[in-house]
This record gives C-alpha cells, structure tokens and sequence, in this order.
C-alpha cells in the first residue's frame, strides 16, 4: 500500500496525523518537513518571552517521539523539488517517494517588504521555531526594536516585549492597530494601554530603507523622518506557500485551491492550513485548521465528510489590553454597531457586526469585554 504522504509538520500536518490515526492505525504515513520536524505551538511564538520560553522549551515533543507515538516515517531536513503526478511520486533531496495520497500542508512565509537601504537584508522575521531562535538571540544584547507591522503579530510582539523591558515602537501605513481586524473604534482600544507600557506607535507612515548605523540602525519612513533602532522586526503578514502546487499544475489563487474536502482539482492531493484556500476562504488560524484536519482525516479514512466551520472568534494575545474578534470579510455587507463601551474603570468596547436583516455576523470584545466570546458566540450560533 502506498503511503499518505504529509508535506509539512506544522500544527495542520501533525493535527491531521493525530486525527487519522484515531480511524485508522494501519495506514502507512509519510512525513517530510524541512526542519528537525519537533512539534511546537506556533501561536506561543507571540508571547514566549511572558512564558520564559525559549526555542528549546517552546518544543512540546520531538520529532522522533512524534513518530513512534503516531506510527509514521518522518523525513526530516528534506527539500520537496516537485510532484510527478502522473507517476504519484515526489522529487525530493532524500531522493524520490511515492504516494498514494498527498497532503500538502506547507504552511506560508512571511511577507517580505521591498524595502531599500544597506541593512534590509537584517529585517527579522519570526514564522517558525528556528526564526525564534535567531530573534532570541538576537534580542539579548538590545534595548530597543522597530516592529513593522501593527496587525495581530506585530501587537502580540510589542506586548510580550515591552513587557520584558524593551523599548518598541509600532509602525504601520494604516490609522490604528489591528485595522485588517476590525473597526478603528476597536483598534484604537488598544492605544492607551500599550502605550502606557511603553509602546511608541507610528501611523500613517511607512519603512521605506533601513541602514546601519553607529548606534545599531537607521529607519527612514515614508514622510522623510529617521527612525534610530537596535533591532527591526517585520510582521506584516503571511502569504501561502503554493510554487511547489503551482508547478504541479494545480490551481492556486490566493492558496492552493481546494473544496470542502480539501482535495485539489487532482483527486489525490489535498491541501491544509496556512497554503490552503478553501472554498475561497484563507483561514490562517489555529480553530480552522482543527476543525480542516479532523474533516481531511476522515476523508483519507474513507469516509465522505466535508469540513464545516463554526463560529471561531481569534484571541489576541494583548494581556494589556485583550481583544477577541470574531471577523467578517472586507466586503461584507451590513454595519458594526456599539453594543456596550466602557470607561476609566472598565475600559474596552463591545461590537457586533449586523446585516441587513439586524443579524449578527460578526463582533469585537476589547478589554474588560474579552471574556465574553462564548457569550458572544452562542449568541451567533442561534442566529
């Protein structure tokens, strides 16, 4: 019997790997991942130094504990070169595999900013365990660092770092944190408390060169200012990794198109997590791609299941200031709406986003509200 071949180690292809083998034990499985492969909680990248955490403790189990406890062959520190569909087999740097089914749950890079300047090429970027490390250590000697990037990374990040004594400053092209979220009244919930922490934001502006300098680096921004700084790190977003499917000749958009099974438009190869695009929804967070991966897992067991998503609001790992936002498409129609909105003794705002027909789709709980998702989501279950 040829494998189910996993492409990636991430939290999509180890969940799946659990979740199959809860059906079916015997199966033969395959993992390939281009780092050690140990298991780790991506999401704590975000907070680790709050948790006292460095990349050695991040990691929950190793690699070869996984595979033994998960009955699976794990080839780790391996390149995938191409599929060979028609042969059903993958050209890697261990040589050739063949698969019965191929599952690529590749994950997504970080956006990398065209930015000009001697030092652009010292930008950090935190995306995976190893990225990690290198912040870790980078961090050790410095008092002050630039994040670019004022979504839901960026502020994790400044957070966890003003809170271990660093001096951050935010800068982002938009009007106020976490835009790509929710509305400004929500965003700009989070001003206050952060910047009592010591946070520095920068709106309306942009890193256009990053030089050295006698000091550590020079940033200079769109409207011409300088920004002096030990340390800049970019968190500007993802984008899904999908060569390794394009050159396969499978469709891709803004992921790896597949349908409410995960498969691709070749019925043996099926796409999970971060590079994935299912049924035109990119779902870069850690409750949809539980609810894909179990879906995906009794599809390969046999069964003719297709994934359903429930209401699944994102927590914010701001402690200063929590936020927990249940998020509608850009264009969706209809409008937000204050629900309740607090004051100097209990700050926060409560939002819920109705459509025309006065049902909520969608909310924000800031500060003192946060606790009430489950409230919250009831509520939009009963819709």
């Amino acid at each position: 019997m040829k494998p189910v071949v996993v492409l990636g180690t991430g939290l999509a292809g180890y969940t799946l790997v659990r979740e199959l083998r809860k059906l079916d034990r015997e199966t033969p499985i395959t993992m390939v991942s281009r780092d050690s492969g140990d298991f780790y909680s991506k999401p704590m990248l975000s907070n680790a130094l709050a948790l006292r955490k460095d990349a050695v403790t991040l990691v929950n189990t190793a690699a070869a504990e996984m595979a033994k406890q998960q009955n699976f062959t794990l080839l780790h520190h391996t390149e995938v070169l191409g599929i060979d569909r028609e042969r059903k087999q993958l050209k890697t740097s261990a040589g050739a595999i063949e698969y019965g089914r191929l599952v690529l749950a590749l994950g997504a890079d970080p956006i990398r900013l065209p930015l000009q300047g001697d030092a652009a090429d010292a930008v950090l970027s935190v995306n995976d365990i190893d990225g990690y490390a290198k912040f870790r250590n980078a961090i050790v000697s410095v008092k002050q660092i630039a994040i670019i990037g004022g979504g839901l990374i960026g502020c994790e990040f400044a957070n966890d770092l003003v809170n271990a004594g660093y001096k951050v400053t935010v800068i982002d092209p938009t009007a106020y944190p976490l835009s790509g979220l929710m509305p400004e009244q929500a965003g700009k919930q989070l001003l206050a408390p952060l910047a009592k922490l010591g946070v520095t934001w920068r709106f309306g502006v942009a890193v256009k060169a990053v030089n050295r300098s006698s000091s550590g680096y020079a940033l200079t921004l769109t409207d011409d200012s300088t920004l002096q700084t030990d340390l800049v790190l970019s968190a500007v977003g993802l984008r899904p990794r999908i060569e390794l499917a394009r050159t396969a000749r499978l469709t891709v958009n803004r992921g790896i198109v597949v349908d409410s099974q995960l498969r691709s438009d070749d019925a043996d190869i099926f796409a999970l997590g971060d590079c994935a695009e299912i049924e035109g929804r990119v779902l870069p967070y850690v409750m949809p791609i539980m609810f894909a991966a179990r879906a995906l897992a009794r599809v390969l067991a046999g069964e003719d299941a297709r994934v359903e998503f429930p209401a699944m609001p994102v927590v914010v790992k701001t402690p200063a200031h929590p936020v927990a936002v249940l998020p509608v498409a850009r264009d969706a129609a209809g409008e937000w709406k204050i629900l309740a909105e607090g004051d100097g003794i209990k700050p926060g705002i409560k939002l819920g986003f109705f459509d025309a027909q006065n049902q909520m789709r969608g909310f924000v709980l800031t500060g003192a509200y946060a606790g009430e998702r489950n409230e919250m989501v009831k509520q939009i279950s009963t819709n």
